[in-house]
């Protein structure tokens, strides 16, 4: 990644829409219950070393967060952000867990109400000098944000409520972890 990048990020106002790490472990059932991590896919080994490497990074470059860290309700994001940003320093918002449901074969309105709400979502200036991050799941090819990969992120610019977002970058672990100065 470029230096201007770096600087944008160190000034704050994006977005860093994050997917959590490498989820071997498991699997989600069909009586999938957020209260119970065996119900689901979780990180393994790797997963949890990406998640801290990752939180390793942003403090390394000083790239100023804003927290709590937003997430979704699965115990592999949650554990992702516990993992990067510290046990205390992230939100469940159950909305992020509605992304997971765009993979599945859901009815038309659901995945129009969802994308809407997303787009809402993105639409959101950070306080001033800080980036909002976003731990949650990849999307369906051509959907949404699109496929992402493991602790993968997608920088967003937004442009405030009504107005849109636009997409600035999108890096993988090993893009996030050699930017320049």
């Amino acid at each position: 990644m470029n230096r201007s990048l770096l600087n944008s990020l160190k000034s704050g106002g994006y977005i860093l829409y994050v997917r959590h790490g490498e989820a071997t472990v498991g699997r989600d059932l069909p009586n999938l219950d957020f209260q119970n991590c065996l119900t689901q896919r979780n990180l393994s080994e790797r997963g949890r070393r990406q998640a801290i490497f990752y939180g390793e990074i942003l403090r390394y470059f000083r790239i100023p967060v804003r927290y709590p860290i937003a997430t979704g309700p699965f115990c592999r994001t949650i554990e992702t952000a516990q993992l990067a940003f510290g046990s205390g320093n992230f939100q469940v918002e159950p909305f992020w867990g509605e992304v997971y449901k765009l993979s599945r074969n859901i009815a038309s309105i659901d995945k129009v109400r969802i994308l809407s709400n997303l787009q809402s979502a993105l639409e959101i200036i950070p306080e001033e000098g800080r980036n909002q991050v976003i731990v949650a799941h990849s999307f369906p090819v051509g959907i949404g944000l699109g496929q992402i990969p493991d602790m993968g992120t997608v920088i967003i610019k937004p442009r405030g409520k009504g107005n849109g977002y636009q997409v600035v970058s999108r890096l993988s672990l090993s893009d996030l972890s050699t930017l320049r100065f």
